[in-house]
């Protein structure tokens, strides 16, 4: 029976960009008990590998980048006299830097940060201008189809307005007049984009 060799069976290569047959190479060298030899056999390897980017071997920074190579694929154990100073472990086994995400407070997490900004926006207009009572029923309609997406029972108009006199420290003051969307429109409008499915249409699935 032929034993097959797998890729997935071998030794895992350190830069894989190299190839199997130059990590062989290396792992070959490290055997070669004569230090002399040792760099010789060295050397040769770092010229296959500039000939694989013939327009950058002549720079003597790729040379630098070359013999680290050298170094990260014998895990660090080829004794030899390197012409630059080798990496070191540690530099490879450094901890990932934290990210750091925003701490900004958010007072009602269903409405979302970027509302709580077009509502702290709005509230710097004038009374005077019209887009101010403009972009508070837009905000109110808004903020009572994301409430929906949050909870999909119900909720009062009054709710709605209540959270927006909140959020805007009460300088949104929304008229008398203002017509929210009926939360079965909304609904219907959700349903269509396939963010709700509401459970007269479950039942009607059903039937």
């Amino acid at each position: 029976m032929i034993e097959r060799d797998y890729n997935t069976q071998r030794k895992k290569m350190k830069l894989p960009e190299y190839g199997r047959s130059i990590h062989k190479m290396v792992d070959h060298i490290m055997q070669i008990e004569n230090r002399e030899e040792r760099i010789l056999a060295v050397k040769g390897v770092i010229d296959v590998m500039g000939m694989m980017y013939p327009y950058l071997r002549d720079i003597n920074e790729f040379k630098h980048k070359l013999w680290d190579h050298i170094a990260i694929m014998s895990d660090f154990k080829l004794d030899i006299d390197y012409p630059y100073d080798p990496p070191k472990p540690e530099t490879f086994i450094e901890k990932p830097k934290l990210i750091p995400y925003s701490q900004s407070d958010i007072k009602f997490r269903h409405y979302g940060k970027i509302m709580e900004n077009y509502i702290a926006a709005t509230a710097q207009l004038e009374d005077e201008n019209p887009a101010k009572a403009v972009n508070t029923e837009l905000l109110a309609n808004q903020m009572k189809k994301t409430y929906l997406i949050w909870n999909k029972d119900a909720v009062e108009d009054s709710k709605i307005l209540n959270d927006m006199g909140y959020l805007s420290h009460g300088k949104l003051i929304p008229n008398p007049e203002m017509h929210l969307q009926e939360v079965n429109d909304i609904f219907k409008q959700q349903a269509k984009k396939g963010k709700i499915t509401t459970i007269s249409n479950q039942s009607r699935k059903h039937k």
